[in-house]
């Protein structure tokens, strides 16, 4: 079970919020709890409206990047984009080949291959740029590192601009002819958390005004694919997002909803996240990426069609590939991982897949709470995938253990690295010296946030209306929980499909039925309690109308 920490919020903030604006005390203490204080940034957070985007200009470099667009447009130079195999970077090259199309470029596309050549700008690409004679380049979600790379192009005579929103390095790319990302030291940029499709959608907004929602539902999928803060400038757009791609006029998305059950549907960000965005990954994880950009572009339904059966079935087997390397992961955690004094995981193998090792490594990361890297042992050079917890910054810490490491690269949350197979050793002991110089005791415990404690007589159908205003949730902007405290069971539990836990609680006034994913496990403790508390978001029950109630369950302490 998780510790449970229930948010306080400052009284005076709460006061002022509810003076100023016409929200409720529970509205107010959800957003004082993601760090939304004044009242004019909660008008902007509740109201969410495309005005509010920041002037993409305020980035120091667009009006550079702009005028090198244009002059290429206008001396029919040749252009190409370079982008990363994931979501976010496939959908920033799809998005910026459109663009740039639109104005009549002749516009080549490459995205490298997760295996053989790995993430970032790479000589493969360099030489295709200069064989093309292009005259212009674009990376897409990556290149801030890339510095000899950008500077071979800049040597044949090749304007290079590099879209990004990766953490730079000591090393950052200088000799770009344009350099946009939010992140770099010294931009005055409003919003520095944007994903890289929103970088590349800055671009477009500044080179055609008229194009704000057109491209939102690929910025919507990049984003939330790319699990960045879904709060500031990401909330705009992936609000208005959402809308544009649940009627999305794309052939290959409306494709690709139909084969993964979502066609009809209003989407969200958890549909997106856990059922297309993984889709998508999955070209680019089991073969080439090119097929999820193909299928983004697509204009052929009967095209498209067969693309989204395609993805469909790499995504099946990227789920077989991935549940036999956490097995395999967990046996030798069992064998090789002494937690009283290693604070971060790292398990190396020969023959795992590398294009799935992050998904193990963020499964692995929520079942023990701590740091996770998983490595696939080649030869001579290996290479891994690792997550974070939120009080561990796995780029920092990577950074720390350089002297091991032939490549690395990533974020607070997610990095990826190259490593020599006689240093994995020695660079799990360095990480570790690291971890246990910065994380405490309590970091390691797992913990569930709750918003605030509850009566069960407030979970009404006019709340589930108003927590839809805090929508969307995510990274950033967690969906809303609260604790009920001094429940019975009111008749039988049942357990349903999927290990699924479905009840009856009540507070002796008032009867709600709840649900809990996954939680079979606890029929017996629940049959056996006198009194629970329970950890939960009321929403509506979609199979019983709008007034219908129902909990869902995310915890259950037992009294």
């Amino acid at each position: 079970m998780r510790i449970l920490n229930v948010l306080k919020q400052d009284e005076k903030l709460l006061l002022t919020l509810l003076k100023e604006l016409p929200i409720n005390e529970i509205i107010a203490r959800l957003l004082i709890n993601r760090g939304v204080t004044a009242p004019a940034d909660a008008e902007v957070f509740l109201d969410a409206g495309l005005d509010k985007l920041c002037d993409p200009f305020l980035m120091p470099e667009m009006g550079k990047a702009v005028e090198l667009v244009r002059r290429a447009a206008s001396e029919k130079r040749k252009v190409m984009i370079f982008g990363d195999y994931d979501v976010d970077g496939v959908t920033a090259v799809s998005l910026l080949k459109e663009r740039l199309r639109a104005m009549g470029m002749e516009v080549y596309s490459s995205l490298p291959h997760r295996i053989k050549e790995g993430y970032g700008l790479n000589a493969n690409a360099v030489k295709e740029a200069v064989e093309k004679r292009a005259g212009l380049f674009i990376t897409a979600d990556c290149g801030i590192n890339s510095c000899g790379e950008v500077a071979e192009l800049r040597k044949n005579g090749i304007e290079v601009i590099v879209t990004d929103h990766h953490e730079p390095g000591e090393e950052q790319v200088s000799c770009a002819s344009a350099l946009l990302n939010p992140k770099v030291k010294g931009c005055r940029y409003p919003f520095r958390e944007l994903a890289g499709v929103g970088v590349a959608y800055k671009l477009c907004q500044a080179l055609a005004r008229d194009r704000l929602e057109k491209d939102l539902d690929l910025v919507c999928l990049g984003t939330i694919a790319d699990v960045v803060p879904l709060n500031g400038e990401n909330r705009i757009l992936v609000r208005h997002g959402l809308k544009r791609l649940s009627s999305t006029g794309r052939s290959g998305l409306k494709a690709l909803m139909r084969v993964s059950g979502l066609s009809g549907k209003q989407l969200t960000s958890h549909s997106v996240g856990f059922i297309l965005g993984p889709r998508i990954n999955a070209s680019g994880r089991m073969a080439s990426a090119d097929i999820s950009l193909d299928l983004l572009s697509c204009e052929d339904e009967i095209q498209a069609d067969s693309l989204a059966r395609e993805i469909e079935s790499f995504n099946r087997n990227r789920q077989r590939v991935e549940s036999c390397i956490m097995e395999e992961a967990q046996a030798l955690i069992d064998s090789e991982v002494n937690f009283k004094e290693q604070n971060v995981i790292v398990v190396a193998k020969e023959g795992w897949h590398h294009g799935v090792l992050g998904i193990v490594a963020a499964k692995l990361t929520d079942r023990f709470n701590r740091p996770t890297i998983l490595i696939s042992m080649g030869d001579k050079f290996c290479k891994g995938s690792g997550r974070s917890i939120r009080s561990f910054h796995l780029f920092n810490a990577l950074c720390e253990c350089g002297d091991f490491l032939d490549d690395f690269g990533g974020h607070s949350h997610a990095a990826g690295l190259v490593i020599s197979r006689d240093n994995i050793l020695d660079f799990r002991r360095k990480i570790n010296d690291f971890a246990r110089a910065s994380l405490s005791i309590e970091d390691l415990m797992p913990t569930i946030d709750v918003d605030m404690q509850l009566p069960l007589s407030a979970a009404t159908a006019e709340l589930c209306a108003g927590l839809r205003a805090m929508e969307p949730f995510g990274a950033g902007n967690p969906e809303p929980l609260f604790l009920i405290r001094g429940l019975s069971l009111k008749g039988s539990p049942r357990l349903l499909r999927k290990d699924t836990l479905k009840f009856w609680a009540t507070d002796g006034s008032r009867t709600l039925p709840a649900i809990g994913f996954g939680m079979g496990s606890l029929l017996a403790g629940l049959e056996s309690c006198d009194t629970f508390d329970l950890v939960c978001r009321p929403q509506i029950d979609e199979w019983y109308g709008d007034d219908s109630v129902i909990l869902h369950v995310k915890e259950i302490i037992f009294c």
